[in-house]
């Protein structure tokens, strides 16, 4: 969550500003996305938020047998639950839009949808669950690669893909090609079952509503290191089953796209990505877990649990109140108030005080016990 608010500290517009800057070409490139193949700190965002979902529900699926609710209770809400990130996705994606933009990729929308799915394999054994990934990834991965090739034909420019674009892959790879796969045709006919200002053709950045599915996968992975967390190990037990898994699904999913199986593509989440980001999260949540858990240094994570313990506000804040936090501080302080580190590092320093006051909300929420919860 800290990363994706921290977007507002707009660092592609200094490096433009200072080409020759080594550290800023590689703090933006970190702030962004990758083009298609490959990975930046950026990308690992979506995947660490839906693998912590993941996470957390043997937890709260605990707490809550634990008050005397029943399965069936907790499954309609959970699948109330889906509903409400469904909406929501689509409600900020429809921001300034002239209606509803029925769209299916953020992130919440994502979650949302694979979330009654996740939801009832929390009550599963292990063994189960691990089946239940399994089935996702190759199941995924063989309906992409059973699907026509695009033929010599296709038109890129259409789907808007320039035709000599450096990420269009030739033979068995080009099964993943931008805007023309499997999940580019179910948009071209599902999205257009929604009304819409005009017909919908692509998405821009070739994100896909079926993405959802190998996302799914994602937050199967962080079910299955929550159990671990949950069960009667040792500290030592479940590091070692943390990284073991993260080290794994790395050499996995490098493995599988240098041997040409599947690419490794996170707008459309493929599942070699699923395999990858979810090493990551593994290794990430390991590393947390033995400075905080095992060491026991939680006092440098308080600015971080005021952002976490209210991620569904800290989310919607860093979509909807931006603009208006820019605005409100260039009327009382002036333009010029950004340029007190030069003007090149404007961007940067108003993008500072523009995270410093989302997290000042998110305090006074935080200090009010005050939680967006759905």
């Amino acid at each position: 969550m800290f990363l994706m608010m921290a977007e507002v500290l707009d660092s592609w517009d200094v490096a433009r500003a200072r080409p020759d800057s080594a550290f800023w070409h590689l703090f933006s490139l970190a702030q962004t996305h990758v083009d298609w193949v490959g990975c930046s700190l950026h990308d690992l965002i979506q995947p660490s938020f839906s693998f912590l979902v993941g996470v957390v529900l043997p937890f709260s699926i605990a707490s809550r047998l634990a008050r005397g609710q029943s399965k069936a209770g907790m499954t309609l809400h959970a699948m109330w639950r889906a509903l409400l990130l469904i909406l929501l996705g689509v409600f900020l994606r429809s921001i300034d839009q002239p209606q509803t933009n029925w769209t299916f990729e953020d992130t919440l929308t994502q979650i949302g949808l694979g979330y009654p799915v996740l939801f009832l394999l929390g009550f599963c054994s292990p063994r189960m669950q691990w089946a239940a990934f399994s089935a996702v990834v190759v199941g995924y991965w063989t309906a992409w690669a059973l699907y026509p090739l695009p033929d010599a034909a296709f038109d890129y420019v259409r789907v808007g893909v320039p035709p000599d674009w450096a990420h269009n892959s030739s033979g068995f790879a080009a099964h993943w090609n931008k805007n023309a796969n499997l999940g580019a045709t179910f948009d071209q006919w599902f999205l257009n079952l929604f009304p819409r200002t005009r017909p919908f053709v692509a998405n821009s950045g070739g994100y896909l509503t079926l993405s959802f599915v190998p996302t799914l996968g994602t937050m199967l992975l962080g079910l299955i290191a929550g159990g671990w967390l949950r069960c009667s190990l040792s500290n030592g037990q479940r590091m070692r089953r943390l990284v073991i898994a993260g080290m794994i699904g790395l050499v996995l999913g490098v493995a599988l796209h240098m041997l040409g199986v599947c690419p490794l593509v996170k707008r459309i989440w493929t599942p070699t990505w699923t395999l990858f980001s979810g090493g990551c999260c593994f290794l990430l949540l390991a590393a947390f877990y033995a400075v905080i858990d095992g060491y026991g240094w939680r006092r440098w994570t308080f600015p971080l649990a005021v952002i976490g313990m209210n991620s569904i506000a800290a989310y919607c804040m860093a979509h909807l109140f931006g603009g208006f936090i820019v605005s409100s501080l260039t009327t009382h302080l002036g333009a010029a108030a950004f340029n007190v580190f030069g003007e090149t590092v404007a961007p940067f320093s108003r993008g500072v005080l523009v995270l410093l006051v989302f997290w000042l909300i998110l305090l006074w929420m935080y200090r009010r016990r005050l939680f967006l919860k759905i």
